[in-house]
């Protein structure tokens, strides 16, 4: 009898390994993984619960997990890096990348205002392989050399990107100050072209704000470098201040701005759409969610956004918003097309991984992942000067004005109507009450 029972305990104990595995639940066995073992199990299971694709791009992720631990000693932390990165590429998702502790650092500093380099945002051809300039930091040596949105970069010091990892080039193109890096650009179809650039400390101011004086009257002109830690504040004391001043009509500059954090393109939005979708996002399941308007809007006055190649992410996902819910016309060019939503882990030994997480959508359920978005009116506008940006010699800017003063026509118009409705009359052979007061718009 006591042999019956050890034998059916056996058969029950073997049952339950046998199902645990297979629900992803690692078997005792598992605490025997070493250190470097347990790091890369580590980065396996975030991809695991939280990345977009739940079919891994064809892949079977859990026989990716036990073909590289039995394959691999892993017996330094190079190696488990290696091993986490080819088990990355397997998704082939440039987004979705692995951060060597200083590689996460250096994005870090970078959100939060500042960071020392050439100045370059950049993205991973999938396709390719190649590194894809989303758009130069304004202010910054790539900038001043006249590197520009969609460049191709061949080579790093010698280095072909193909090779390259994307964060792998990003930290190739970082350094110390005062030092040196030689990058082998490709403009469209143009020879590859050598620049050398000396790396410098760049801080990321990411609102400039100017009242202008034009046909369409005073023009507040808010320029949005990118969605760093700063950029909600400072937008908001930026839009106040041109308030202050009576702006009849706002411009709001994103070209260029290569996107950066999700919640910042959010409240920035809220500021001028008062009801409504900003945005959707749809995670690896399916399932839709929504970031909504507050009825928080700033102003409603008539707004007009300049995009081009280089307005990306969370640049895209304000100027959908504006575009859709029809607060704002888009002038420029088509924008990026970066659809994806990334969210950042940090590993137990300071690395740190960016993974996609979500993809979104527009307002009216708009796609624009490798797409992007089509402006209200398409004006080219190629080898500005940051000198002359919102200036007569702006192509893009010099239209926006243009559309505003029939856009404040129709404004005008609006309110003109708006008023009208707040008059009644009770009886036709009475005089009319007296007008009330026009209602107080937030701009």
């Amino acid at each position: 009898m006591k042999q019956f029972a050890f034998r059916s305990l056996l058969v029950l104990l073997l049952q339950a390994g046998f199902f645990l595995g297979a629900w992803g639940i690692n078997p005792p066995s598992a605490l025997a993984l070493t250190p470097e073992q347990q790091l890369y199990n580590e980065a396996w299971r975030i991809v695991s619960r939280s990345y977009l694709d739940e079919s891994f791009n064809d892949n079977n992720w859990w026989n990716v997990r036990q073909k590289t631990l039995r394959s691999n000693p892993l017996e330094s932390r190079d190696e488990t890096y290696g091993a986490i990165q080819k088990s990355l590429a397997l998704l082939g998702d440039p987004f979705t990348r692995l951060m060597r502790p200083e590689q996460y650092r250096n994005l870090k500093v970078t959100t939060s205002g500042e960071l020392t380099g050439v100045g370059l945002q950049v993205a991973q051809d999938a396709d390719s392989g190649e590194i894809v300039v989303i758009a130069p930091v304004q202010g910054s040596p790539a900038e001043a050399a006249g590197i520009v949105p969609r460049d191709r970069i061949l080579q790093i010091d010698n280095a072909l990107t193909t090779t390259l990892t994307l964060d792998d080039a990003a930290n190739r193109m970082r350094g110390e100050t005062g030092s040196s890096v030689r990058l082998q650009i490709q403009h469209e179809e143009n020879p590859p072209q050598e620049i050398k650039l000396v790396r410098e400390r760049i801080s990321l101011n990411p609102v400039s704000s100017e009242l202008k004086k034009t046909t369409a009257g005073k023009v507040g002109y808010i320029r949005l470098n990118q969605f760093n830690a700063n950029a909600t504040v400072d937008f908001e004391l930026a839009l106040k201040n041109l308030q202050k001043q009576e702006a009849d009509a706002y411009v709001v500059d994103l070209r260029n701005n290569p996107g950066g954090l999700l919640q910042a393109g959010i409240a920035i939005a809220r500021m001028w759409i008062n009801d409504g979708a900003i945005v959707y996002t749809a995670n690896r399941q399916g399932i839709l969610d929504s970031f909504q308007a507050t009825n928080t809007a700033l102003s409603d006055k008539p707004l007009v956004v300049l995009v081009n190649a280089g307005t990306a992410s969370a640049s895209e996902i304000l100027a959908g918003a504006l575009q859709d819910s029809g607060r704002a016309e888009l002038v420029g060019t088509k924008t990026f097309g970066k659809g994806l939503i990334q969210s950042l882990f940090e590993l137990s030994d300071g690395s740190g991984m960016a993974v996609t997480v979500a993809k979104y959508e527009t307002p009216d359920h708009h796609d624009i992942n490798k797409l992007g978005i089509q402006p209200n009116l398409t004006i080219e506008a190629e080898g500005l000067r940051r000198d002359q940006l919102a200036t007569d010699a702006d192509p893009q800017y010099t239209a926006a004005i243009e559309r505003l003063v029939v856009l404040e026509k129709q404004w005008a118009e609006h309110r003109a109507e708006e008023q009208a409705s707040t008059y009644s009359v009770t009886d036709t052979a009475a005089p009319a009450p007296a007008p009330i007061a026009e209602p107080a718009f937030a701009s």
